[in-house]
């Protein structure tokens, strides 16, 4: 088989689903990621659809999916003073599975391992250069290798990408908004106590506890900051400054926020890389259709995933035969991620006015009947390959269809 040794940076939810997939189709894997070790917690992510499902199934992880679940919460939308305007129901917000980042990432971790895939935590790739005999690389703390291809799943602001295609700034455009997510320490009420969360918002701004997404929720128009995305005491430093003066009980949720160990802020941005390969290097995921809280990057990273390593397989290694194909599968499925609307705009309107017509969605089934109908049409927009039967490599078989 040719290309047969397979570098892939990030270790998120691509990464692994893509590393289970080349292992059992014979390929050698190595997985390399910034962060010490698996990432825990993280906010809720869904599948949609029938294909999704389909490839979770074909992996053998449906049923653990499921019983994983987070169930897909109510959201209570509120006034200043606590009383309810609207419900965001879990249909909405939760897709036909729902389960947090974490477990996720846990599970094809695992499953991945078992596998035989090599994983390289706390460390990231440098340099990239292409030559007749593969890609050599170079990383920050480990000696430089050679791999056949190499597989940039590492998001949005995706290291691989910026190496070996350009800029982000080519790619990568700025919605004008923010999210964060932080894991609250004990102390405080969050949500309604039942599974529902509550959610407030003031014009350019939206907080919320104990719904879907992680203990703390926040969204907030900006300019486009600078700061270090490492750097926790920074983040919780600019979220309470973003929302100083906020009414309902954001002031103690930022009390709380300044005692979190968790906490993850970045920006609403849209992805637009024109091209998934260039040479030896591919994108997966986020890092060439990424749209922040879109509701389909996961679903999309998984379908992609199991494409590109199928068409690899396919073409026993040929890279340009098999980026060409997985292009041309992908692309198409993809553009509700990479030309989606702007999250940030829906949950965080910029002015009053935009706040109560988005509650007018909730409150209308017939709007949000609409609404969960397009989604719908859209995750099953493709229609799903069969690639050669793999190997047996893993601990699970695959479930029946």
């Amino acid at each position: 088989m040719e290309n047969s040794n397979i570098l892939i940076s990030g270790a998120g939810i691509g990464g692994p689903a893509l590393a289970w997939w080349l292992r059992r189709y014979g390929f050698g894997v190595t997985v390399v990621e910034k962060a010490p070790g698996p990432r825990p917690g993280g906010q809720a992510i869904d599948f949609k659809g029938e294909d999704q499902l389909s490839v979770l199934r074909r992996m053998g992880i449906l049923a653990e999916v499921r019983r994983r679940q987070t169930g897909g919460a109510d959201v209570r939308i509120v006034d200043a003073d606590g009383r309810s305007i609207a419900v965001m129901p879990g249909e909405f917000t939760g897709g036909d599975v729902e389960i947090r980042r974490g477990d996720l990432s846990e599970i094809l971790y695992d499953e991945s391992v078992a596998a035989g895939c090599a994983y390289v935590f706390g460390d990231s790739i440098t340099s990239l250069t292409e030559a007749a005999d593969g890609v050599h690389v170079t990383f920050e703390r480990g000696a430089p290798r050679t791999f056949d291809l190499v597989v940039g799943a590492d998001g949005i602001h995706s290291n691989v990408r910026r190496l070996a295609f350009g800029p982000e700034r080519d790619f990568v455009r700025f919605l004008g908004y923010y999210y964060a997510l932080a894991e609250l320490p004990p102390g405080g009420s969050d949500g309604d106590g039942d599974g529902t969360g509550v959610m407030y918002n003031e014009p350019g701004r939206m907080v919320s506890v104990g719904g879907p997404k992680a203990p703390a929720f926040f969204v907030f128009a900006s300019q486009e900051l600078a700061y270090d995305r490492y750097d926790t005491e920074e983040m919780k430093r600019l979220i309470i400054d973003a929302y100083a003066g906020m009414g309902w009980r954001t002031p103690e949720i930022l009390e709380r926020v300044r005692q979190a160990r968790d906490l993850h802020l970045d920006t609403i941005s849209r992805v637009r890389a024109g091209r998934y390969a260039r040479g030896r290097v591919a994108l997966l995921g986020d890092a060439v259709s990424g749209n922040t809280l879109g509701g389909f990057g996961t679903g999309v990273a998984v379908v992609g995933a199991y494409v590109l390593a199928g068409e690899l397989a396919r073409a026993d290694g040929d890279h340009h035969a098999a980026f060409r194909r997985y292009e041309e599968v992908m692309s198409p499925y993809a553009k509700v991620a990479r030309s989606g609307g702007n999250a940030g705009g829906f949950l965080a309107p910029a002015s009053r006015a935009g706040i109560w017509m988005r509650d007018q969605v909730f409150r209308r089934s017939l709007l949000l009947k609409m609404m969960i109908k397009m989604t719908d049409m859209f995750a099953t927009n493709i229609s799903l390959p069969d690639y050669p039967a793999p190997v047996d490599r893993g601990r699970r078989a695959a479930e029946p269809r």
